[in-house]
């Protein structure tokens, strides 16, 4: 173990409680997946915690019913005065009524990756980036080192299934963190442990050009403390940029990586594989979650896991224990007529992974996918791959993009998506015209995808599914 261990085994102490000892934080975007982890946080800390969104959701009701006081109004009428420090997302736009009065009036107004700076400053801390894969590999590590009794808090990126909730805290000063990679916020964190799974063209409105966007990821590696660790998916572009005092790379099977799996089974809908190293072996993994890209992504984890020290039979319990993370390849119905698949895909890559997955469990269904673009600019830079990923279903329904933050543009539709897919059978359709569809065919197996609000109509479709 390296000196930069030292710290994991103290008290979690951050600049927030020692020094500024904030008694009321407010957050602008406060249902955002990486803003109510920190909400929690601050809630579990006794802050007192309120914050404004757009519209209610699920998330949000949760952390209303867990006392923090929420409101869906843009209106300085509703806002506390009393708060000490305002955090808010990128996603939000500059004009926004609340943010200017607090800008204007004198306020402590911070991103959301200040306070992660903050909270992370006195810390042992596992930091997982890329452009995609990090949030399965974000929840996979914390829950690991939950579910082994090797402890950690987590901020996450999306709702652990085995624990319900994207943040959770331990007396042990160790910090497991997704690394967002939009507005540049993960190169405010220094981590003991980083694991970088892609840097494939993303968020190309910040970055302007895929180099940039490279070498953002080479600049995150050089964040890695003297002494700390690096574990980096083989092949990536400029892997010999990457800097750490100790630099492995892991991979789904290519025996090129320092780690990766190898004797993969499919076994009742799961999978089981050995995990190879050039130093250690771990044998008979089982791994009950889809998709082929997550035996990958436990790769990763369980290579933190044995950086660790932590026991190879608690690590095998933990990756059995796994239930995934909501919205990434989450069965939401399974029974003998129908299976319904719901992900958080919205990346070429991913909806590449997911795709692949779905056909390595079920290869003699028909696979239909209805998939809803996120962003106007990521498809207008990204519908030709969007289109050779999709290709690999049988059948797509397109559905409108969701904007987001961003405005339309011209001639950036859904349709752009449609003119470059050659193979599979596809059609653009509203979200009434789609649940139209699946009450007439009743596909077999259907996977719903996308990063916007498609997931509201997986309740609807499992209903018509289940008629």
């Amino acid at each position: 173990m390296s000196d930069a261990n030292k710290n994991i085994n103290q008290p979690l102490v951050t600049p927030l409680q020692a020094g500024e000892g904030i008694n009321a934080i407010y957050f602008i975007g406060i249902g955002g997946i990486g803003m109510s982890a920190l909400a929690r946080y601050f809630k579990s800390k006794g802050a007192d915690v309120s914050g404004y969104d757009k519209t209610p959701t699920p998330l949000t009701e949760e952390l209303e019913q867990s006392g923090i006081e929420i409101h869906y109004e843009e209106n300085i009428e509703l806002i506390p005065k009393d708060a000490e420090v305002v955090v808010y997302t990128p996603a939000v736009p500059t004009g926004h009524a609340e943010l200017v009065y607090y800008r204007e009036h004198g306020y402590k107004v911070v991103k959301r990756s200040d306070v992660l700076q903050w909270i992370t400053e006195s810390s042992f801390n596992i930091c997982v980036a890329g452009t995609h894969g990090k949030t399965t590999i974000t929840t996979m590590t914390a829950h690991l080192l939950r579910d082994s009794g090797y402890g950690c808090n987590a901020f996450l990126g999306g709702i652990s299934a085995n624990y319900g909730t994207n943040f959770w805290s331990s007396e042990r000063n160790v910090c497991v963190v997704e690394a967002d990679e939009y507005d540049r916020s993960f190169l405010k964190l220094v981590p003991d442990v980083a694991i970088i799974t892609a840097m494939d063209p993303d968020h190309l409105d910040i970055y302007g050009t895929a180099e940039e966007v490279e070498k953002a990821f080479v600049q995150f590696s050089q964040r890695v403390k003297k002494g700390g660790c690096l574990i980096s998916k083989y092949g990536l572009k400029r892997d010999s940029e990457l800097q750490a005092t100790t630099h492995y790379t892991y991979s789904f099977d290519n025996t090129n990586a320092d780690v990766y799996a190898a004797d993969i089974k499919v076994e009742s809908g799961s999978y089981r594989y050995d995990v190879k190293h050039f130093d250690w072996a771990l044998k008979d993994v089982v791994l009950h979650m889809g998709g082929l890209h997550n035996i990958e992504n436990s790769v990763a984890a369980i290579t933190v896991a044995k950086y660790l020290g932590i026991d190879d039979e608690k690590i095998k319990t933990a990756i059995s224990n796994f239930k995934g993370v909501k919205r990434r390849f989450e069965y939401f119905l399974k029974n003998d007529a129908h299976v319904l698949i719901d992900d958080y895909a919205h990346h070429p890559e991913e909806l590449k992974a997911l795709i692949t997955g779905v056909r390595s469990l079920f290869k003699d269904d028909k696979c239909v996918v209805v998939f809803q673009p996120h962003l106007f600019s990521r498809t207008k830079d990204l519908a030709e791959e969007f289109a050779h990923s999709l290709d690999m279903a049988d059948e797509v329904i397109l559905l409108p993009i969701y904007p987001a933050r961003e405005l339309p543009m011209e001639g950036v539709t859904s349709e752009l998506i449609a003119r470059y897919m050659t193979k599979a059978k596809n059609a653009l359709m509203s979200k009434e015209e789609m649940k139209e569809w699946v009450k007439i065919g009743k596909p077999r197996l259907l996977v719903m995808c996308g990063a916007g609000d498609i997931d509201a109509l997986l309740q609807p479709v499992k209903e018509i599914l289940s008629a």
